[in-house]
């Protein structure tokens, strides 16, 4: 049995997939801009949010924020 709120669902369009990948990459995008972009795109595979804090070494709440974030 799930606990807890649903999380609202990520749909990523392919030009933002790709604006998303190229931020995540590109070695001159800031940190901070990097690491949003890779939150997005692994909450957008349908990842849990502990799934995606796990594998980006990110606290839980923040992938919440960026998820919440995107959406709106």
């Amino acid at each position: 049995m799930r606990t807890g709120r649903p999380k609202a669902r990520l749909i990523v369009t392919d030009d933002e997939r790709q604006q998303l990948q190229a931020l995540a990459h590109r070695s001159r995008t800031a940190s901070f801009v990097a690491r949003r972009a890779r939150i997005i795109l692994a909450s957008a595979e349908g990842l849990a949010n502990t799934a995606v804090a796990r594998r980006l070494r990110v606290a839980p709440g923040t992938v919440c924020k960026w998820r919440r974030r995107f959406v709106a």
